[in-house]
């Protein structure tokens, strides 16, 4: 078994909130043990005298949502950095090229924050089929008996087609997870050949035949320059009346004032758990739209699922303080084409 070397001083650098919220006392109290970190010490801003002095004798950083930028100056104030471990999903926010120049090994608990996410997709595809808002406010307002199988006779899961958009990550774990239902599930992902798709449990096709023959499309792509607006107002078109867009990506992948026309007419469903802007103008009708149901981006780890982020973090830190690479390293090369 390989013996631990000296304990590695660390640093903690993310919004004050999210240290209180990601690091309970449990958390902190095992990074303490595996690392020299003052847990006390939540470094926001790297252009400090305080974050200076931390940065100065800080071999690993842990970091979390709120984390600058580790720019060049920063690491110029850390000349004994080796490693940065993230307690979230993305590292484009803040990982810098200046650290991939300086080699600075990087991981990151994206797998386990598309726990969260593959969960809250698979629930929407299920519920949409099932016509299960629909039906839930009708009964609510009607009050009465009423024949539900002679009113939405499309009702249900069997043999309905979803279109999953991406082999991401996240969106291979909701193809693991719709697996056991009775379900026909398509995929468009231009990385992925027709073998591969199949060994996941779907059937590669095109963009507009995803759009065209699916019931449900949920999209899982990562927000880049070539994704923006990927899910044009030609392909929502496409998307048969009744269907339903499950979108916990990114708002810009999808044209919203398209998406917003259709469902406004009453022609589509959308499940939105991200909007552009994030953070919708209160006067938008996406609120009170019968067709949509819109969450205040929940589908990642919230509440109590913030502890399986740490978890794979200190399990990271572990690796790290024993000398075994990252189980969840996040590599420059192909960063440029994920989340």
């Amino acid at each position: 078994m390989t013996e631990p070397r000296p304990r590695p001083r660390a640093a903690l650098a993310m919004a004050r909130r999210t240290a209180r919220q990601v690091l309970d006392d449990r958390a902190l109290a095992r990074l303490t043990r595996l690392t020299d970190l003052d847990g006390g010490l939540v470094l926001d801003d790297l252009t400090t005298p305080a974050a200076h002095h931390a940065l100065a004798t800080a071999e690993l950083l842990i970091t979390g949502w709120g984390c600058p930028p580790v720019d060049r100056a920063a690491l110029d104030a850390a000349p004994r950095l080796r490693a940065i471990v993230h307690t979230a999903g993305t590292v484009r926010h803040h990982i810098t090229e200046a650290c991939w120049e300086r080699g600075i090994a990087v991981s990151s608990a994206a797998a386990a924050n598309a726990v969260p996410v593959a969960e809250y997709t698979l629930a929407m595809i299920l519920l949409a089929n099932k016509r299960a808002l629909d039906i839930a406010r009708d009964h609510r307002a009607e009050r009465r008996r009423v024949d539900w199988n002679e009113r939405y006779p499309d009702a249900g899961n069997y043999r309905r087609t979803v279109g999953i958009l991406s082999a991401s990550a996240i969106g291979r774990r909701v193809m693991a997870l719709l697996r056991p239902h009775d379900l026909d599930i398509l995929l468009y992902d231009p990385y992925l050949t027709a073998d591969e798709a199949r060994a996941l449990g779907a059937r590669r096709v095109p963009l507009d035949e995803l759009f065209a023959t699916s019931d449900v499309v949920s999209v899982h792509t990562p927000l880049l320059p070539e994704t923006r607006g990927l899910v044009s107002r030609e392909l929502l078109a496409a998307l048969r009346t009744g269907g339903t867009l499950v979108n916990t990506a990114r708002g810009a992948i999808v044209d919203q004032r398209a998406l917003t026309d259709e469902v406004l007419a009453g022609r589509l469903y959308a499940v939105l758990d991200v909007t552009e802007p994030e953070l919708l103008p209160a006067d938008s009708p996406l609120y009170d739209c019968d067709h949509v149901l819109l969450t205040p981006h929940i589908a990642g780890s919230t509440g109590g699922e913030l502890r399986r982020l740490a978890d794979l973090a200190i399990g990271e830190v572990d690796r790290y303080v024993h000398g075994r690479p990252f189980a969840h390293p996040v590599r420059p090369e192909i960063l440029d084409r994920s989340a």
